[in-house]
């Protein structure tokens, strides 16, 4: 009897976020070097839980200074000076495919990779430019406006060392951009006078002052919300995972949906939200989640194409939604200045329509598709999990309870790691010994350095937009383009918000989300509050664009990641992806294009909420109506293409246009409901056996027989 061939070796979840994940692509050190490494981690972490408590007494600067110091040597020393290209984003590079996907691991995957003398000196030079100020930090800050040689020198030192780092853990694109907006800067009062961009100009001497001897520049907003509350998330999903939460959201996930041809999917989802609140990381959800659910997927009938979607899809979303959403909502609450619990409820509706639109797309595909319940071989019951491991809930609603009684998120974040500490010695398999605490506050900053560069990188860029006025200057050449087609008011807004979510979106192929969010709202946003957009709005809008960048083609890292792991085409499966993640694309320009739209994000009452999130609600149906092709049965084109109308019309959230969605859809549902009554006619079997199959004019469940 033959047997089945053997499933080929899938690479560990951390080999696939070390390649795909765009800000992760970190050096494999060997024994020695990664205990120093770590060791000075560990140190770096307890020193930022140290200052939460005993704050620094010279200020916020000397800290963010210190935190340089400790962090921008050790991505020197963590990450290759060479940017590698996932093989799965080279198509003409097939040979490379076993490696990547499954087979044996090459050399390159297990070979150490340790820093070379070139880095050991980065390092060193790190150091030292970063430490140069607390020489005489009272008379550093004194003399920012007569900079001394030295202080200039050591600035430049410190740019370009930042640049580098950034290059190390980004790639090209981000520093690039940063060089270019230096060079404008220190060149832009060469432009001619009348140019709406040209301004003064500035020397070496102010460039370097201002970007490295003030609060702009390296040492700004996106550096201090790095350097205080993205660490402190870093660190608690560092002990979530160590102490078995990760493992309890998937094992409850997969409990609690069985029996269903769309359980399987609907596991996936639930799991991709859990998961995300210990990776923080759409990649590395979908990377993890995947390791473990593409089995079932594929026992259930999923494509591999359509496989990678969900599950690129769901670890998206991760990042999309409370408690912990993303680095770049803890910089958009600095920006606006409220908490991070308000930024927390302006996520709260869109999150809900963005899982609605995957659920139903779900439901859609497992009817399309044929897919099947699987059944584990040891079902656990899900209450059951819930009685034994449900306190990995506790510290997640904590953070919220805390924020909610008035402490700011950074104190909210500690207690509640402090909790999760406390409770892991329920759980004898994952109770967080000095061993796995020394761990998880390794990890919690080393998962921090590459964002310390983009924010530090991106900092400057926010430094030449306020130095010199670009932002202004750029709102009003973004409007101007958008009047060019018409001078109606709404016209301007719409094709404003339009220009901006494209612009948005190709930012974020080329840079983190992070460094697209920050870049995007102070060049962007502008734009928007110049025609009335509310500022909160205006974020929120960037801030989504700039999370879905990382699953729009052609570079969508999630999908290319879950690729990897099914084995599909990444092509076809950013589409699939694309398709489930649509309702994300359309919300947000609800809730800038419309006063009622603003509803979404919480505000206006609590019936203004309600009524706009179930008319949304209606529309993100209609949407996955339209893309699956399916209604009561399948759909056809002309209910497909009024199911699409129907749900830009009720997005539109007013008046008339919410009429004539509901016209558009009841009217979809009318042609649907006719088309399924015509009458049958029948076909002969299959292998010329004279039984017929009845087959309903455009309804057929499955393929005709051949």
């Amino acid at each position: 009897m033959a047997t089945a061939p053997s499933e080929p070796r899938l690479r560990s979840a951390e080999e696939l976020v070390a390649e795909f994940e765009q800000e992760r692509p970190a050096r494999k050190l060997s024994p020695r070097v990664s205990a120093a490494v770590s060791v000075v981690c560990a140190a770096l972490s307890v020193f930022v839980l140290y200052a939460i408590f005993f704050p620094v007494a010279k200020g916020t600067q000397y800290y963010l200074t210190l935190f340089l110091a400790g962090t921008l040597p050790l991505i020197f020393l963590t990450h290759r000076g060479t940017v590698r290209v996932p093989a799965v984003l080279l198509p003409w590079r097939r040979g490379d495919r076993t490696a990547a996907v499954g087979g044996a691991p090459d050399k390159a995957t297990v070979r150490h990779d340790n820093p070379g003398w070139l880095d050991w000196l980065l390092a060193a030079a790190a150091l030292a430019v970063c430490l140069y100020p607390l020489l005489e930090f009272d008379a550093f800050i004194e003399r920012r406006q007569l900079p001394t040689s030295l202080d200039t020198a050591a600035g430049l030192a410190v740019i370009v060392l930042v640049l580098e780092a950034c290059r190390r853990t980004t790639g090209w694109v981000l520093p690039a951009f940063c060089a270019s907006f230096l060079v404008y800067a220190y060149y832009g009062g060469l432009l001619p006078y009348e140019w709406s961009l040209a301004h003064g100009g500035f020397d070496i001497n102010a460039i370097a002052a201002h970007y490295f001897m003030g609060t702009d520049g390296v040492y700004g907003v996106p550096l201090n919300v790095a350097g205080t509350y993205i660490i402190l998330f870093t660190i608690f999903g560092a002990v979530l995972d160590i102490s078995g939460a990760g493992k309890f959201f998937i094992d409850l996930s997969f409990a609690a949906f069985r029996g269903s041809r769309s359980a399987p999917g609907r596991t996936v989802t639930a799991a991709g939200f859990l998961l995300g609140t210990v990776s923080g990381s759409g990649t590395a959800t979908a990377v993890s989640l995947g390791s473990v659910a593409w089995p079932v997927l594929r026992r259930a009938g999923y494509g591999k194409e359509q496989g990678g979607g969900v599950l690129a899809a769901a670890g998206i979303g991760a990042i999309l939604s409370p408690p912990t959403l993303g680095a770049a909502a803890f910089i958009i609450a600095e920006y606006l200045r409220e908490s991070y619990l308000t930024v927390l409820l302006y996520a709260l509706v869109p999150t809900l329509l963005y899982y609605l639109g995957i659920l139903l797309a779900v439901e859609i595909d497992a009817r399309k598709h044929h897919t099947q319940p699987v059944v584990d071989d040891e079902p656990t019951s899900a209450l059951r999990l819930l009685g034994r491991f449900g306190y990995h809930f506790l510290s997640l609603f904590m953070i919220v309870g805390f924020m909610a009684m008035g402490l700011p998120p950074f104190r909210a974040v500690v207690y509640a790691t402090a909790l999760q500490f406390l409770l892991s010695f329920l759980d004898p398999k994952h109770r967080m010994t000095p061993r796995r605490l020394y761990q998880a506050l390794a990890e919690g900053s080393k998962s921090v350095l590459p964002v310390v560069a983009t924010c530090a990188a991106a900092g400057m860029i926010v430094a030449v937009v306020t130095q010199t006025g670009l932002g202004l200057n750029l709102a009003s050449v973004i409007v101007d383009a958008a009047g060019v087609f018409g001078d109606h008011p709404t016209v301007t807004l719409v094709l404003t918000v339009l220009f901006a979510a494209v612009a948005v979106s190709i930012l974020g192929l080329a840079v983190p989300v992070t460094a697209s969010f920050i870049i995007a709202a102070v060049i962007i946003a502008p734009a928007l509050l110049s025609l009335g957009v509310a500022t909160h709005e205006a974020y929120m809008f960037i801030f989504y664009y700039a999370v879905l960048s990382e699953v729009s083609p052609p570079t969508a890292m999630a999908a290319a990641a879950s690729a990897a792991i099914t084995g599909g085409n990444p092509m076809r499966t950013m589409v699939a992806t694309w398709k489930y993640s649509l309702p994300a694309f359309l919300v947000p320009f609800a809730f800038v294009l419309t006063d009622n739209g603003a509803h979404l994000l919480g505000t206006g009452g609590l019936w203004g909420v309600l009524w706009t999130t179930a008319v949304s609600a209606l529309a993100v149906a209609a949407l996955a109506a339209a893309t699956g092709g399916r209604l009561l049965g399948p759909a056809g084109p002309v209910e497909r293409a009024l199911c699409a109308a129907a749900a830009l019309c009720l997005l539109y959230l007013e008046p008339v246009a919410i009429t004539a969605g509901l016209a558009a859809l009841a009217l979809a549902l009318g042609v649907h409901l006719v088309r399924r009554r015509q009458p049958t006619f029948s076909v002969p079997a299959a292998g010329g056996n004279r039984e017929a199959q009845t087959i309903t004019d455009g309804t057929a469940e499955g393929q005709l027989p051949s």
